[in-house]
């Protein structure tokens, strides 16, 4: 079986988190575990970053999350045959009994970031279970839902939030106890930080995380494609069944706060200044001195005060701030709260993209980098324009997700990620 129950765990209007048989690569069978691993599948910068995962090692998760061919259709199937030869080659082998998986990052500075991975419940964002905060690409889940179809399987977990009441209790004190303990593993990956991973197999460990869980809701931080994919997915199939659940990385806020950051866009086919000439006086235009470091100090400073933008790929960069209260009058829907329609986000798609730019939001016009400097380099090479964006605070977006609000599509970053490869779970028994 692929999931697993616990002894009696109270009914529950929130978090279902189960055990799942999870399967992990055999360090024995590869070069090194962090050679295999990868940033999940939308950070991977492309192509540079997909060629260089792809030859660190012949095993990495990219040919699995990213597979490379002529067609969707090609590559998909090679995902699935890659995977399915991996299994029978024993490069992946699944764990003998069902479990929870405590993961910890650790990065130079000291952070360390603890949480719980385990096959989650569903729920539909009417339920207020799991809340989304950000809206989905369609084209995106429909290439997700393809390649999971293919493989059955999860490939990487998605990253949920949510918040504890700040004492070593329950789910809590089940991932320090555990944490405590030698790992399965311990690797490090290029980008400095330290992974480690436990298995929780006793029943008791298990049913205390199950109901410390079972009351609580979940924001999610990183994912939302994902997690569309498998609700998707989940109305193909009859319950019960595997597809019931999604793989997910639970991590409690209250003790381990994440990290957020800003998702930038480059416009592929809009030259700088082409982009600064379309602005008129709609905003307001001023170049700041580089390097990188001191351009963004630029735009937080500006962003402190209102809607800002800082605009690159020429050489320098431009600052793009005060938007003219007309253009938001006229392009920015006025059936939101507030807190969404002042996001830079909004303003950046409703009045630049949208109504100056006229851009359209597909992948030929737009590509989301979470890498600043590789925005910035990328736009410089294709002659294009990079726009960095200042972070949204996390209390923005919890508070616009409880209020079933959506931030445009890729408002946020939150960090750091779990790395994908580390542990997969199967749909297919």
């Amino acid at each position: 079986m692929n999931t697993a129950g616990t002894a009696d765990v109270p009914a529950r209007t929130g978090l279902d988190l189960t055990p799942f048989r999870g399967l992990r690569y055999d360090p024995d069978r590869v070069g090194s575990l962090s050679a295999v691993t990868s940033p999940p599948y939308d950070v991977v910068v492309r192509p540079d970053g997909l060629l260089h995962l792809e030859s660190a090692d012949p095993h990495n998760i990219v040919r699995l999350i990213l597979p490379q061919a002529t067609t969707p259709g090609t590559r998909n199937d090679q995902a699935a045959a890659t995977l399915r030869r991996w299994i029978s080659e024993g490069v992946l082998r699944i764990d003998p009994e069902p479990a929870l998986y405590v993961y910890e990052q650790l990065d130079d500075e000291g952070m360390v970031q603890r949480g719980v991975i385990g096959a989650l419940r569903l729920s539909e964002p009417s339920e207020g279970v799991v809340l989304p905060h950000e809206d989905v690409m369609p084209h995106v889940v429909a290439d997700r839902a393809a390649l999971m179809r293919a493989t059955s399987a999860n490939l990487e977990p998605l990253l949920l939030t949510y918040r504890g009441d700040g004492s070593a209790s329950g789910a809590t004190a089940v991932i320090e106890r555990t944490a405590a303990r030698p790992p399965l593993f311990s690797t490090t990956t290029e980008d400095g930080f330290s992974h480690r991973l436990w298995a929780v197999t006793d029943p008791a460990d298990l049913t205390e995380v199950r109901t410390d869980l079972a009351g609580r809701q979940a924001l999610i931080a990183d994912g939302h494609h994902r997690w569309a994919t498998c609700l998707r997915l989940r109305a193909e199939h009859p319950s019960p069944s595997p597809w019931d659940h999604g793989l997910v990385l639970l991590v409690d806020t209250a003790r381990h706060p994440l990290r957020v950051r800003a998702i930038h866009r480059l416009l592929h086919q809009l030259p700088v200044q082409k982009a600064l000439a379309a602005l008129g006086d709609s905003f307001r235009i001023r170049s700041v001195d580089g390097p990188l470091p001191g351009a963004l100090s630029a735009l937080s400073a500006a962003a402190a005060e209102g809607n800002a933008f800082l605009l690159a790929g020429d050489g320098t960069f431009h600052l793009v701030d005060r938007p003219s209260p007309d253009l938001l009058a006229r392009t920015v829907p006025a059936d939101r709260p507030e807190a969404w329609r002042t996001l830079d986000a909004t303003v950046l798609h409703a009045a630049l993209l949208d109504h100056v730019w006229r851009i359209p939001d597909v992948p030929e016009h737009i590509a989301y980098i979470h890498d600043t400097a590789a925005t910035v380099a990328k736009a410089e090479r294709d002659g294009g324009t990079a726009v960095l964006m200042h972070p949204v605070r996390e209390e923005v977006v919890r508070d616009l997700a409880s209020q079933g609000v959506t931030m445009p599509r890729k408002s946020t970053s939150f960090g750091p990620k779990p790395a994908s490869g580390l542990v997969l779970r199967t749909l297919d028994h």
